[in-house]
């Protein structure tokens, strides 16, 4: 008897092994291996709530780890590439800016979508490696245009904790191999599937506004032209922006070798420039744009009508500033992809 069982859970084995083999993406040339793991075919029934307005919703990202629903990769033209800011994991994904920016297209018939590869902590040292680690990986992946959303992460001197997001790996070995084996293994991808539908994770959140109304003050780009026109860079500034600049001909390079369009936009926090480095940031990446004449969308001297309801930190808009960047950068975004697709 016991013969029998070691003999049948023998052939079980070999059949489970001969399955993940043919089936399973180990030996496939463009299998993810042990990047993007934590990115991919997520699944999260989220609660939460903005300006007392109450959001339940969906958020998913796909087999190919980009936000939304699983496409037909071969026909992604247009990227849009962020952090945290450009993801906007609470928000409905018709909320983000890509969201509000699809609206726009659809009701204008321009017939383009935009899809968003943003992931939470990513600065332009992370859009580097998505050119090395992560988009290579996608068949028949092809896109023509990719929108750059770039300055807050990139003022941000080099925190601990962001390696981990621009760098979408494991630091240790066992995590390496386990990362490996979800990646491939068709047995868990069937698994992880059945636990989404059924058993998503649960993330319930409650955001309020961060800024109080009396204190509020919004430093667009011409009060931080004047605020900044006497103050020079000291020497850690000078580390950050030269560094940003380095990342800049990085980046660039995987543009060229690429053969892909730009659009590079800049970014303002909850309080516009009030910060040094972010204006600075924002000039560099329009000096950069022009010397390479490469199409910029200045949003920071292009919103002046943020308030307190519009974001619910520093950093991250609420749906209604999403709503009013989008509304920014739309009619300059759509006049740049209609000359580029024409």
């Amino acid at each position: 008897m016991k013969k029998i069982i070691s003999i049948n859970i023998f052939v079980l084995l070999l059949l489970l092994i001969i399955i993940e083999i043919i089936f399973g993406h180990w030996f496939k040339k463009d299998n993810f291996g042990i990047f993007m793991r934590s990115e991919r075919n997520v699944k999260e029934l989220i609660t939460t709530e903005f300006n007392e307005k109450k959001y339940e919703f969906i958020y998913k990202r796909n087999f190919y780890a980009f936000r939304g629903d699983n496409f037909d990769a071969s026909k992604v033209k247009i990227i849009f590439q962020g952090g945290s800011t450009g993801n906007q994991r609470f928000h409905p994904e018709d909320k983000t800016i890509v969201g509000q920016l699809n609206k726009f297209f659809n009701k204008d018939n321009i017939g383009q979508k935009i899809y968003n590869a943003s992931t939470d902590g990513k600065s332009t040292k992370g859009y580097i490696n998505d050119f090395i680690f992560w988009f290579p990986k996608i068949p028949n992946f092809k896109p023509s245009i990719f929108i750059f959303y770039i300055g807050i992460n990139d003022s941000i001197c080099c925190p601990d904790w962001a390696k981990h997001y621009e760098y979408k790996a494991a630091d240790t070995l066992p995590k390496k191999i386990r990362d490996y084996i979800k990646n491939n293994s068709l047995i868990f991808g069937l698994a992880t599937k059945v636990s989404n539908k059924f058993f998503p994770k649960v993330v319930r959140s409650y955001w309020g506004n961060s800024q109080k109304t009396k204190n509020f003050k919004f430093i667009n780009y011409q009060d931080a032209k004047t605020n900044f026109s006497s103050r020079e860079l000291n020497k850690k500034e000078k580390l950050i922006i030269n560094a940003f600049k380095k990342r800049l001909i990085t980046l660039d390079n995987h543009i060229q070798k690429n053969k892909i369009i730009p659009i590079f936009i800049t970014q303002i926090r909850s309080d516009g420039l009030k910060d040094y480095l972010l204006y600075n940031i924002n000039n560099e990446l329009k000096s950069f744009s022009k010397k390479n004449d490469y199409d910029l969308i200045p949003l920071d001297e292009i919103i002046n009508n943020i308030n307190t309801k519009d974001f619910y930190d520093y950093f991250h808009t609420t749906p209604s500033g999403s709503k009013k960047i989008a509304e920014g950068i739309y009619p300059i975004l759509k006049d740049i992809i209609l000359e580029k697709t024409d």
